[in-house]
């Protein structure tokens, strides 16, 4: 091992790639055992808290901001880091930074279920963000590296599963730990021997062959697009409550986040190993999926996070039963990804399915904004499969698009980008969608007490916890009936955001799939040359149908 890499110890037991670098049927399957393992451990940290946040807010005494900010804080870290990872894995090991990915992640974790207060929980959960960011990003290069485009529909198929799976099971082993004796703090400690099984089985099972080079990392881009995504966030989480939409603060907190995204702009143009590069990005198939990609984000994170907070708050659902309650959705995720999966293996293109996908899930949400809190529980859960199906059948799937444009050499950094911005949109749509929330459900609130006789802003301010036992029942009861009203408004927003989504992938450029690792062993060596000078060797070498 050359120094100044961060390889590991070369494991010769382990049965190497065959002589075209490829890996045969038998050791991807080894190899994936973990790797989804790696990934359904990152995917249960984010929804395992969705119906313990609740309990949790409540048993520290905190607000709807804070908890907005528990999910946030996590998003945040995962969005900030995952581009580096992506950049990393190009320029070093993938397995070792997906091993050293999962380290971070059970630090996290660990410290997570020691917090004593609300700003500890926050704090750790960043801790627990780095190391998601390292795992969302890393499993899916590592699936690029092993397999080729036109075969990875199949093998996309079990990762949209398995996601599918840790959203269905996370919520509800949350709701069955919350509800049991062990309390909140195992929602957290469950995942560190998770963790630990992840680990020890890529270390046994997947072998990348590695050439390593000589690189810098883009530490002063990285900073600068985390500042400015980070003043957005917090933007969005004070407004309107410590000072007006429309104030110096707001102005003060916009201009920073500009400052430093024209900066990291700058910077990105001149650094020669940037974290999020210029070309790739300016590739028309990669900035429609990064629009769509971000709308998705919006639905994956957002959904499951406050339609768990529905049902208990507004329907007075336990953990356990909202767990049980929000499985249409990831039934609808799992089932659609696993037959998509399939059809695109069969056919070789993915458009049809990422445009009807994205069109589902905007369906979906539109229903859902007409939803109070009577309404029919048969129809909320056909409203959540089609957003579920929707989300399965393009969150995936517009990574295989960006995938198939570039080669082998660039796989991880073009799958960091599409993970960086779809975890992007659901850290600015949780902290947006949270914002309106907060805001419509006071004022729902307001008016609701005034009509019991209750008088406005003493009263109001004293049901801002989600503690719900320790209220009177009236102004408990005009609680959960203005949080069921009101998270209309935040389905009717991310609908909105998904017809965006939605415009982007009509105008995606679809490539027939490769059927290959590297465009260089499809005969594809002089159209990566004029890749070099600007070029697309993706759109110049395989039949494009806009």
């Amino acid at each position: 091992m050359s120094s100044g890499t961060l390889n590991p110890p070369s494991q010769q037991a382990l049965p190497a790639p065959s002589a075209d670098g490829e890996m045969s049927h038998r050791q991807i399957v080894e190899a994936l055992v973990g790797i989804l393992a790696a990934l359904f451990v990152g995917m249960v940290s984010s929804t395992i808290v969705s119906n313990a946040l609740p309990t949790i807010i409540g048993d520290l005494n905190a607000s709807q901001r804070a908890y907005t900010w528990v999910v946030t804080a996590s998003l945040l870290a995962m969005t900030a880091t995952t581009p580096i990872w992506g950049k990393l894995s190009d320029l070093y090991n993938k397995k070792f930074l997906l091993q050293l990915a999962i380290v971070i992640f059970v630090i996290g974790s660990s410290a997570a279920g020691l917090s004593q207060n609300v700003g500890e929980l926050i704090g750790f959960r960043v801790i627990q963000g780095v190391g998601m960011g390292g795992i969302t990003a890393l499993a899916q290069t590592v699936i690029g590296a092993m397999i080729p485009p036109r075969q990875r529909g199949r093998y996309n198929g079990y990762l949209g599963s398995v996601m599918a799976l840790a959203t269905v099971s996370g919520p509800l082993i949350g709701g069955v730990i919350v509800d049991s004796a062990l309390g909140w703090r195992w929602c957290f400690y469950v995942c560190v021997p998770l963790a630990v099984i992840a680990l020890g089985l890529i270390q046994r099972t997947l072998h990348l062959d590695h050439n390593p080079r000589k690189a810098s990392i883009d530490w002063a881009g990285a900073t600068l697009i985390a500042f400015s995504v980070s003043a957005v966030l917090i933007w969005v989480s004070f407004a309107g409550d410590d000072f007006a939409w429309m104030s110096w603060q707001t102005g003060a907190f916009l201009t920073a986040a500009l400052v430093a995204l024209v900066a990291a702009v700058g910077v990105e143009r001149r650094v020669k190993e940037p974290v999020v590069p210029p070309a790739i990005i300016s590739r028309r198939t990669t900035l429609l999926s990064v629009v769509a990609s971000m709308a998705v984000g919006i639905a994956m994170f957002g959904g499951s996070v406050f339609l768990g907070q529905y049902f208990q708050v507004a329907r007075g659902y336990s953990p356990t039963q909202a767990g049980l309650l929000t499985m249409p959705l990831m039934l609808g995720v799992m089932g659609s990804s696993i037959l998509v999966g399939r059809q695109i293996v069969a056919t070789g293109y993915y458009k049809r399915f990422i445009v009807g996908g994205v069109a589902s899930m905007v369906v979906g949400f539109a229903l859902l904004a007409t939803i109070d809190h009577r309404t029919s529980l048969v129809l909320i859960a056909v409203y959540m499969v089609l957003v579920g199906a929707g989300v399965g059948a393009s969150m995936q799937n517009l990574v295989l698009a960006v995938q198939n444009t570039v080669d082998s050499t660039e796989i991880g950094t073009a799958s960091g980008v599409i993970a960086f911005f779809r975890t992007l949109g659901g850290a600015v749509g949780v902290s947006v969608l949270g914002t309106i929330l907060a805001s419509h459900v006071g004022d729902l609130i307001a008016n609701g007490l005034a009509q019991v006789g209750i008088s406005g802003t003493g009263a109001a301010s004293g049901v801002s916890t989600l503690d719900l036992k320790s209220l009177p029942a009236p102004v408990a009861e005009v609680v959960r009936a203005s949080y069921g009203d009101g998270m209309a408004r935040i389905f009717l927003v991310a609908a909105v955001v998904g017809v965006v989504g939605l415009i982007a992938t009509l105008f995606i450029q679809e490539v027939a799939l490769r059927k290959t690792v590297s465009m260089k062993t499809e005969g594809e060596v002089e159209a990566t040359a004029v890749d070099a000078t600007g070029g697309n060797p993706a759109t110049d070498s395989a039949p494009a149908r806009a």
